[in-house]
């Protein structure tokens, strides 16, 4: 629903007063409903139905075939939405109307009745960890169940899947090339591909490593951390210091009043103006900078950050921030920085830092060198590796249209494909081999090597023994024959779990914490080996089905394979 232009997203309260009775809140977007599916997945219900084969119990992996950004990682996000959205399914009598008008004439009204029926209580999804690092062909969720229902799912399933793991796995790359030392800010809300992207964009940023976003509906929503200063208007938007009428500011533990900030202020303006040490690398700075400074920190001393570039960075911005910063530490607070926005970061931070130093050292104020320095500016990972490479003084980036809208790549291109109903195999065949499935229900593995590194991810059939640790095990590559190796774990780990069992009783999976999802995320970067996820020619990892099952897929391929004729 929209109201002036913006989506509204449903508070948690109000989610949990219109799904009383149901097992959990709906999905975060209240246009994820039964209707977000393309039409021929109504169309298909409708002839399964027709044919009586609707209730055929049909197995579907979801997968993508390549990774993004020309890498060899992806990381898997959006579980908990799909969760939400299958606890949640139910058609309202509104939309099996919509449905009704939508489909052609033909229809029957015995089909109308089994859509107002239908739920996900005989639906089982078994999911991969949110936040888990993945690979190629590796189902990321494999939902069983009857075969109108499953495919009813497809759609909306991959909506919330192919943005959120692209979105995830962009930001892990940004926190890889950053470096664990250094915060970084989603600060991409109005670059967002509309207010979905900007929602989605700030919580999956979260996961894949982000401290926090300037987004403050992502803040309410999931309980990420914000982050904000000012914008070159505030800062232009002052002519002068005589624009500033209350003067006056507590001291921070509240024992004195100063009485005049503003010629404070200027008292340590021109002090540090004649440092020998600043070799006079600056004179008179811009009068209007200093006087939207002076504004902000009275309005917020105890939280000062500073976007220093509207007019020169080092001749006024910088000298600005520090007169205003020195006025507040006579006081009892402590400025947090400044923001870099624009020109050579790499420099202008180092330049920064510098004249920090200096006046820490000159007038004896403890910890002034230290000052947070925040870069922002269309940022994106190969600038971010150039700047690093360069040398540079940055503690925190801002980032923001390159990360949120994926710039780099537009999608990741997960799928939907059958892979067993009522117990048959099924396999989907192609000339291009990238894109034949792997059959039968299965089961996924990642085995580990003796120094805690993920060597290689197995697929078994359902009924085959686990790998066990310290047991050799025959890993081959699911279509070529030369391609294999044996493997002996010193630890394995099952990948997909039961994340809604439906009726069936089996123990389910509890969905994580948001911040228990990132720091999920983080272990298993750090679980990877550095080849792997390098940024530039990272080694493919290896995905690999076990002896037993890569000779039935070769099995079935030729026994599915049309024979050709020669004349």
């Amino acid at each position: 629903m929209q109201a002036g232009g913006r989506i509204l997203f449903i508070t948690m309260e109000a989610r949990a007063s219109q799904n009383a009775g149901r097992v959990m809140d709906g999905p975060t977007n209240p246009m994820v409903t039964p209707l977000l599916t393309d039409l021929y997945q109504f169309t298909m219900a409708y002839a399964y139905w027709k044919a009586g084969k609707h209730n055929e119990r049909a197995v579907f992996d979801l997968y993508f075939r390549k990774n993004p950004f020309g890498g060899e990682f992806t990381v898997f996000a959006g579980l908990e939405e799909c969760i939400k959205l299958i606890a949640n399914f139910k058609l309202t009598e509104e939309e099996v109307y919509f449905i009704h008008k939508s489909l052609p004439g033909s229809c029957e009204e015995g089909f109308l009745n089994y859509l107002r029926e239908i739920d996900c209580s005989d639906v089982e999804v078994y999911a991969i960890s949110e936040g888990t690092v993945v690979f190629p062909k590796v189902p990321l969720l494999r939902l069983e169940g009857p075969v109108a229902v499953v495919q009813l799912l497809e759609t909306p399933v991959l909506n919330l899947v192919n943005f959120a793991s692209l979105v995830t796995t962009n930001a892990a790359r940004h926190r890889l090339v950053a470096g664990q030392s250094k915060m970084l800010f989603e600060f991409g809300l109005r670059r967002a591909q509309g207010p979905d992207g900007a929602i989605g964009a700030s919580k999956y940023c979260y996961i894949g490593g982000f401290d926090a976003t300037s987004n403050v509906a992502a803040g309410r929503l999931f309980g990420i951390p914000l982050r904000g200063t000012h914008s070159h208007a505030f800062v232009s938007s002052f002519m002068s210091p005589d624009e500033i009428l209350e003067r006056s500011l507590c001291s921070s533990d509240g024992s004195s009043t100063c009485e005049d900030f503003v010629t404070l202020v200027h008292s340590w303006l021109s002090k540090i103006q004649w440092l020998k040490s600043l070799g006079g690398i600056f004179g008179e700075t811009n009068q209007s900078e200093l006087a939207a400074f002076i504004s902000y920190a009275l309005a917020f001393p105890n939280n000062f950050l500073a976007l220093v570039d509207t007019y020169d960075v080092i001749r006024s911005g910088v000298p600005n921030f520090c007169a205003v910063a020195l006025a507040l530490s006579d006081l009892g607070y402590r400025a947090v920085g400044i923001r870099l926005d624009s020109g050579d970061l790499a420099y202008l931070s180092s330049e920064a830092r510098k004249i920090f130093h200096t006046i820490e050292k000159e007038l004896g104020v403890p910890g002034f060198g230290k000052m947070i320095i925040t870069a922002s500016n269309d940022l994106n990972e190969e600038t971010l590796d150039a700047i690093r490479k360069q040398g540079h003084e940055v503690d925190c980036f801002g980032i923001g249209t390159y990360l949120v809208t994926c710039y780099a790549q537009a999608a990741l291109g997960c799928v939907f494909k059958l892979v067993e109903i009522n117990n048959q195999p099924r396999i989907k065949l192609s000339e291009d081999v990238s894109k034949v499935s792997i059959p039968c229900k299965k089961r996924c593995y990642r085995l580990y090597g003796k120094e805690g590194y993920s060597l290689v991810d197995i697929m078994t059939g359902e009924n085959e023994p686990c790998p066990k640790v310290g047991e050799r095990i025959l890993c081959r590559h699911p279509f070529s024959e030369s391609q294999r190796a044996y493997v002996v774990p010193k630890r394995v780990e099952e990948l997909l779990k039961c994340y809604w069992p439906g009726k069936s009783g089996k123990v389910r999976e509890e969905l994580p914490a948001l911040k228990d999802i990132r720091d999920h995320c983080i272990k298993q970067l750090e679980q990877m080996r550095p080849d792997h996820i390098r940024r530039l020619n990272p080694t493919p990892y290896k995905v690999s089905v076990s002896a037993k099952l890569y000779d039935f897929i070769h099995f079935l391929w030729l026994n599915e394979a049309p024979v050709g004729e020669l004349q």
